[in-house]
């Protein structure tokens, strides 16, 4: 894997993925950014969430669960002082379903922060993190 960042100005920068996606990641105002693109921490966050979420949804669908919709909540803690690491991150799954079954997403929840999402398991080396889920079966919602 490989990413490109460059600099445009101010505290903004230009960051492609190896895959070619780009966009815009700018600093905190407090160093001079402009709120032109998530932080970079912050995009340390998304990365961790849509990284559980896949592992989440591909292994409901490899078990033909049907699932329609799949959220992830992250809320993290960071340290006061510099380099203001993470202490603590929290996952919560609300993941919806035609007839799905809780001990599915849970084992889901599960494997994807113990075996596959290769984030989790690296920042839970550096910060607490837990993860919680709900399932919402859209067969008695409607």
């Amino acid at each position: 894997m490989k990413a490109h960042i460059r600099w445009l100005d101010g505290m903004a920068f230009e960051v492609e993925s190896g895959s070619g996606h780009r966009q815009t990641v700018d600093g905190p105002p407090d160093l001079g950014g402009q709120e032109r693109g998530p932080r970079p921490m912050e995009l340390l966050l998304e990365g961790l969430g849509s990284c559980s979420a896949v592992d989440v949804v591909h292994i409901l669908q490899r078990g033909r669960h049907a699932v329609s919709d799949c959220t992830v909540e992250v809320d993290a803690k960071r340290a006061d002082t510099p380099p203001k690491v993470f202490t603590s991150i929290h996952l919560h799954f609300r993941v919806s379903g035609e007839a799905l079954k809780p001990a599915a997403v849970a084992r889901a929840v599960q494997l994807s922060a113990d075996k596959y999402c290769s984030a989790s398991l690296m920042l839970a080396k550096a910060a607490e993190l837990t993860h919680s889920h709900e399932t919402i079966d859209t067969a008695k919602t409607g």
